[in-house]
């Protein structure tokens, strides 16, 4: 059972000053988000996360190279599920490292990365600000912040991606959008504006809805062009836009902008590989085969160390269901573009039920959001949803998928306005530039979804560990 801190303050206590203003949505609709308390990691758990991820991380990068200089365009297709007006443009090699944010279970099996988000992560005000927030109002300091250093990571990140865009010929202000009126969209993307403002350089806010984009000229926001473009929109619903009054391909033609190298895009188009859930049955299957690379590309692609890392660090995934139905082995179908849990169930083939779907919401994208997570008892019937989310299922529900092993989840239990709520833990940690930057401790149900409750992390002083020890062995 995961230590968890009630802090000895009520939600309006807490959010009637800096931390409501740094996070609008600390309620999202009608429910409370982000709960007074704090989710205890000792030193020994943060240092392991720590080199964890940016090992893992550092192998995201390595396969995504792989795949871009090595694979054909038919496996960017089918096994990643790319779409086609995509591939060229993510072949693009743009500088490695970006705003990344890995999800963690810390269970049974030790530490284990479940998947990452690559392309569209949020969750950063609550890390960088409102953990800090939390931990300030604690007396007897007794817990540091994991996340202290974050807005610095995010700084040296837009300044490697703007120095190379800058040696591509691509200057001037740095446009940031979202959906205007998405408070949580919004808050996030205008956060990581104000720091690459406090980098040194001209930031703009631009609505999603107020962009134009002329084909094969140039993308304008009120009669200004862009050439440097942060968008907290994920690139697979980018590419199939359509202006309905113009029926033009505006998602194509941006992108297309992005591979004459007109446009400068964050985090750069590449990361689509890696959010493609296929991608992590790409890793696996890579590790299973990696002494069969040689005879492919004239190299071994994983040394010993890294093949300690995928083999302690990550699960097996596979393109098809079939590696655990033969061993009788818990697994978890994940749609390739799903988020935040939705497209996502938790099987055992002795008790699947066929008629019964999962919806689960989206924190990452910014789009439709409904109230549900999900284990094996909590199934939404298709005769319960209305027509929305008939179409929001149907979307997931069509997409291809990858299985991963099914491993335990650690529990927990927080206080919240409705009383004590038994969950289990999801560790968000966010890798910036490459290096670990920040954590997201969730508590929610065994897939972990839009609605669970963020509980701020905090690493228990090392002095007051080592004290504790000393007085157990005494």
């Amino acid at each position: 059972m995961r230590e968890v801190y009630s802090m000895p303050f009520s939600h309006e206590e807490i959010f009637s000053g800096e931390a409501g203003e740094q996070i609008p949505y600390h309620r999202m609709y009608g429910k409370q988000y982000c709960v007074p308390a704090l989710t205890i990691y000792t030193p020994k758990e943060l240092g392991e996360l720590r080199a964890a991820a940016e090992a893992v991380d550092a192998i995201y990068s390595k396969v995504m190279r792989f795949i871009q200089r090595y694979m054909p365009d038919s496996f960017l297709e089918h096994p990643l599920g790319i779409h086609p007006g995509l591939i060229p443009t993510a072949r693009m090699e743009a500088v490695t490292g970006g705003i990344t944010r890995q999800d963690w279970i810390i269970g049974e099996a030790g530490l284990k990365c479940i998947e990452n988000n690559t392309d569209t992560p949020t969750g950063i005000p609550e890390s960088a600000t409102l953990e800090r927030i939390l931990i300030g109002q604690t007396a007897d300091q007794a817990w540091t912040a994991p996340s202290a250093h974050m807005d610095e990571h995010i700084r040296e990140c837009f300044r490697s991606w703007l120095t190379c865009y800058a040696e591509q010929g691509l200057e001037g202000p740095v446009t940031f959008t979202s959906y205007g009126d998405h408070v949580e969209d919004r808050t996030n993307t205008t956060y990581l504006m104000e720091r690459c403002r406090e980098a040194g350089y001209e930031v703009l806010y631009a609505p999603l809805e107020e962009l134009e984009i002329v084909p094969g000229e140039a993308l304008y926001h009120q009669g200004r062009e862009i050439r440097l473009l942060y968008r907290l929109y994920p690139l697979e619903y980018l590419i199939g836009d359509r202006d309905e009054t113009t029926d033009v391909d505006i998602g194509a033609a941006l992108i297309e902008l992005v591979r004459e190298g007109q446009l400068g895009l964050m985090n750069p188009v590449q990361h689509v590989l890696m959010q493609s859930k296929g991608f992590m049955a790409a890793i696996w299957s890579l590790y299973e085969r990696n002494e069969q690379t040689p005879e492919y590309c004239g190299f071994t692609l994983f040394d010993k160390a890294e093949m300690q890392v995928i083999s302690q660090y990550l699960l097996p995934t596979y393109f098809t269901a079939e590696p655990f139905e033969q061993s009788d082995v818990p697994y978890v179908a994940k749609s390739y573009w799903g988020r935040e849990g939705r497209g996502t169930l938790l099987l055992d083939h002795k008790a699947v039920q066929d008629s019964m779907e999962v919806v689960d919401t989206n924190r990452d994208t910014g789009t439709d959001k409904n109230t549900n997570t999900a284990d094996e008892s909590i199934l939404l019937n298709k005769e319960d949803e209305d027509k929305e989310d008939e179409e929001v299922a149907a979307y997931y529900e069509n997409q291809p998928k990858v299985y991963q092993q099914l491993v335990p989840m650690e529990q927990a239990v927080i206080q919240t306005e409705d009383g004590e709520y038994r969950g289990y833990l999801l560790t968000g940690v966010f890798v910036i530039g490459g290096r670990f930057a920040g954590m997201l401790p969730r508590v929610g149900e065994k897939v972990t979804g839009d609605m669970a409750y963020y509980c701020a992390a905090a690493v228990r002083n090392k002095m007051i560990d080592e004290e504790e020890e000393k007085e157990w062995k005494s």
